[in-house]
């Protein structure tokens, strides 16, 4: 089969999650109903903090930042998944396909680092508590930002422009219902053993380096509490601690479970379910773990419903 100039390209053909016509409206009417709860719940999140001066502590201004970035990432994915299923079109434009690609390890990326500054936060207020307000000030909290969004591009860019070095054959039928890094590199006819690497090697640095500074940081938090005296303190750290360990273990499993099933399986259909869990059902359940286990957001969330008649 021969290979073409990438620049001849003009689109790809996205699989889906089914090729069943039956099974269509069942996946919209899902994939609809998750996109729109994962909006709302974020969103809420966002207003919750911002309307409510007692949240307006560092802890929270990363969990507003996270929350934005989940609606973001999820809106790279789902709403051209179902314009496809609506209009019956599954093509994606050439250059759609690369901002997909971009778009998505970008917000991937900014959520890897944000979970990690996260647990930095936590460990500075278990572990140093007098100091807190001096460590964490608004000016570190808008450079760990700045510096996550910086790093965040940077990987981003880096695999894109790299995939734009890629040649194609005719063959540009994506078994996903995205523009997956790795599924698009195995589609090219071009040597793509360079992508497989740099996909690997810097997936265990960009990622690779966060995960243990949330391990080291939980470490130190764990002795810390160990330490106390009060079994009241123990509780309310453990409390604090608890919504950020669930959403770390979510994030990470399904990505790793994304690189693996990538890596060593050739059923396209194993892989697209480890991606939904890591693109949608993560961002999906994000705001559920950080509100039913604590009482402040509890008690601005109700404030804010509130205020809205059709809520009482």
């Amino acid at each position: 089969m021969g290979a073409v100039n990438q620049t001849t390209i003009s689109e790809f053909i996205l699989l889906g999650l089914s090729d069943d016509p039956a099974l269509q409206p069942f996946i919209f009417t899902l994939f609809l109903s998750m996109y729109l709860i994962t909006t709302l719940g974020n969103l809420l999140i966002i207003l919750a903090v911002s309307s409510d001066s007692q949240l307006h502590t560092p802890m929270y201004f990363f969990l507003c930042n996270l929350s934005f970035n989940d609606i973001c990432l999820i809106n790279t994915t789902i709403p051209k998944m179902l314009w496809n299923i609506q209009g019956e079109d599954q093509t994606i434009t050439y250059t759609g396909c690369l901002s997909q690609v971009c778009l998505i390890l970008n917000f991937g990326g900014i959520e890897n680092c944000l979970l990690a500054v996260m647990a930095y936060d936590r460990y500075v207020a278990i572990c140093k508590p007098l100091k807190y307000t001096a460590i964490m000030n608004q000016y570190l909290c808008v450079m760990l930002l700045l510096f996550s969004l910086f790093l965040s591009i940077a990987h981003a860019l880096f695999h894109t422009l790299m995939v734009l070095l890629l040649s194609f054959c005719t063959e540009i039928k994506i078994p996903h219902f995205f523009c997956e890094l790795a599924q698009i590199i195995r589609l090219a006819c071009s040597d793509n053993f360079i992508n497989y690497v740099l996909i690997y090697t810097v997936s265990v640095l960009f990622f690779g380096v966060p995960v243990f500074g949330i391990i080291l940081s939980y470490i130190n938090i764990l002795s810390s509490v160990l330490r106390m005296s009060s079994l009241g303190g123990k509780y309310k750290a453990f409390s604090t601690c608890g919504s950020h360990l669930s959403v770390v273990s979510l994030f990470y499993s399904t990505g790793f479970g994304v690189h693996i099933s990538s890596a060593f399986t050739d059923s396209p259909r194993k892989t697209v379910v480890a991606s939904v869990m890591y693109t949608v059902v993560t961002q999906m359940l994000n705001p559920f773990i950080y509100s039913l286990r604590n009482k402040e957001m509890k008690k601005a969330f109700r404030k804010i419903t509130g205020r809205i008649p059709f809520l009482l």
